[in-house]
């Protein structure tokens, strides 16, 4: 899920959900807020979630494991097992060249409204996303490879020349080179299809015509979001009858004490408590691992950190072992680099040891043996009012072991992502990156080719580039991942960020709920999860 984090949390609950527009007033009935809403408690999953920044698939910031991937599909999808599944596409081949997809689309595929999808409909989500007007951050990352979408992305064309509708239900879909990962791209909501008519529309999010197994039922803002299920799905409709996500100002853990909710990510101190087997919550736990890390950026592109000595100062200054053990209790990895384990190519390089001694040293190397000759530093974060204790230790081990002083800067949680886009970084930032699919080249590609919309340190390095280019279409998978690995011992030495942690998934489930998978990847499954009342 193109998924910069703001912080590392359990993937499966990380509903990155998006949108600001105007709402009413929410009357409960009763104790339940949905039953208002003809929402029967007894066949509904409720979870806890924040206040959606967009609905639309094309503008997201987050995956499929949230309304979207409910609401909207695409061509393919990935199941629980992180295989390629059909979606929209029954089927589809792909030429001896490896360039070439052909698509056949399931003729019982249907918008919420009815309409039979078309390959038409395809072709023109997908225009859609990467025209620049669309404000798309992520369009060029996972259309990009399609042959014609560079010259849409660049305002040079309206059409994509790479897609072709041979008929109303076969696509012909050309990209520039053979790429190996280029259909489980296609998961990505960057992907999903979107009805024409229906975009076109003011405050469509508020009714958007989706292919989805849900429809949006209702959305009141900063307090409710119902989908219901959508009858006329083209596989099998979802055993639950209403998702209902709660965004009011309630503790999500308390809620699920309380049974409000029915699932919980957890973490810190909570997950250390919740594992004592004499704990009343410790039957429902859920242990697992994310594909995902979380780092510190530097901004490349500014002084101090345009000199890649004083990368390394800062990086080899963080003790991470005291992070791991203290801040985050034990209950995550440390990360050598910016691959997770699990990941194809991981554990091929080693992380930075903590040496103060030697910090100091490349500081001086760098010309800085005064720390009041660097600039003043910013670091910017998200939060509302305080900054959290990730910050705060940074910025505490770089005085002590730098003798530099860090300002922080914090913006508000709801477009801290849109700041970073942006380019608003300062000198560091808070970020991380949860897979979208197991490929490395969703981690070093994405987020360290210079062509990269979601490279938000700025990092350049035409010689790593040219490497990246090269293991993009390299199908020789042992040569492949040995590409990898010497791009991240590469990246490494430049230190374009710092590597912190992996996350562990901790959630707590109700044993009422049957058939939830605690992912390493956020998919799309509400619609696989029934509810069992008589395991309460």
């Amino acid at each position: 899920m193109n998924k910069q984090l703001l912080v590392l949390l359990p993937l499966a609950l990380v509903l990155v959900l998006a949108c600001n527009t105007a709402g009413q007033i929410l009357s409960p009935v009763a104790d339940d807020p949905a039953a208002a809403y003809g929402v029967d408690r007894e066949n509904a999953l409720y979870l806890s979630a924040s206040q959606p920044r967009t609905l639309d698939p094309a503008t997201t910031h987050g995956g499929p494991s949230g309304p979207i991937g409910a609401i909207f599909s695409g061509l393919v999808s990935l199941d629980t097992d992180l295989q390629v599944r059909p979606e929209i596409a029954s089927g589809w081949q792909i030429d001896n060249e490896g360039t070439r997809y052909t698509f056949y689309l399931n003729p019982e595929a249907r918008f919420h409204d009815g309409r039979p999808v078309k390959a038409a409909d395809v072709i023109f989500s997908w225009e859609r996303a990467l025209r620049p007007t669309t404000g798309s951050d992520t369009a060029a990352t996972y259309l990009g490879d399609i042959v014609g979408a560079q010259d849409i992305l660049g305002g040079l064309g309206d059409s994509l020349s790479g897609a072709r509708a041979i008929s109303d239900h076969i696509l012909e879909v050309t990209i520039d080179a053979p790429k190996p990962y280029f259909l489980s791209k296609l998961t990505y909501p960057a992907a999903y299809l979107v009805d024409r008519e229906n975009v076109s529309q003011p405050d469509w999010e508020h009714a958007p015509n989706g292919t989805g197994p849900f429809k949006l039922q209702e959305w009141i803002d900063d307090q409710i979001l119902i989908l219901v299920r959508n009858d006329n799905y083209y596989y099998e409709p979802a055993a639950i009858a209403h998702v209902v996500l709660l965004m009011g100002a309630g503790i999500p853990l308390s809620m699920y004490e309380t049974d409000e909710i029915d699932l919980v990510g957890i973490g810190g101190s909570t997950l250390e408590r919740v594992q004592d087997p004499n704990n009343t919550l410790f039957a429902d736990l859920r242990l697992g691992t994310n594909l995902c890390v979380s780092y510190t950026g530097f901004n490349n592109q500014v002084a101090p950190f345009d000199d890649p000595l004083v990368r390394q100062a800062f990086s080899v200054a963080v003790n991470q072992q005291k992070l791991v053990d203290g801040l985050y209790k034990g209950n995550v990895l440390p990360a050598a680099g910016p691959l997770p384990p699990g990941m194809p190519g991981y554990g091929s390089v080693q992380g930075y040891d903590y040496d103060p001694e030697l910090a100091r040293s490349l500081l001086v190397q760098a010309g800085y043996g005064d720390p009041s000759d660097l600039p003043p530093l910013t670091f910017t974060t998200s939060g509302y009012g305080s900054v959290n204790s990730l910050v705060t230790a940074l910025i505490t081990m770089w005085q002590d072991n730098l003798g530099v002083t860090v300002e922080p800067v914090l913006i508000d949680p709801f477009i801290y992502l849109d700041e970073l886009y942006a380019g608003r970084v300062g000198h560091i930032f808070n970020s991380g990156w949860c897979a979208d699919y197991p490929d490395p080249e969703n981690f070093l590609d994405v987020l360290f080719h210079s062509a990269s919309r979601q490279n938000l340190a700025g990092f350049r390095n035409p010689e790593i580039d040219g490497l990246l280019e090269q293991a993009r279409v390299e199908v020789d998978i042992e040569k492949r991942l040995r590409l990898y690995g010497e791009i991240e011992q590469r990246l490494l030495e430049e230190a374009p960020a710092l590597f912190l942690v992996h996350g562990l998934s901790a959630v707590l489930v109700k044993p009422y709920v049957q058939g939830y998978v605690d992912t390493p990847i956020g998919v799309s499954q509400w619609h696989k999860i029934s509810l069992d009342r008589s395991l309460d």
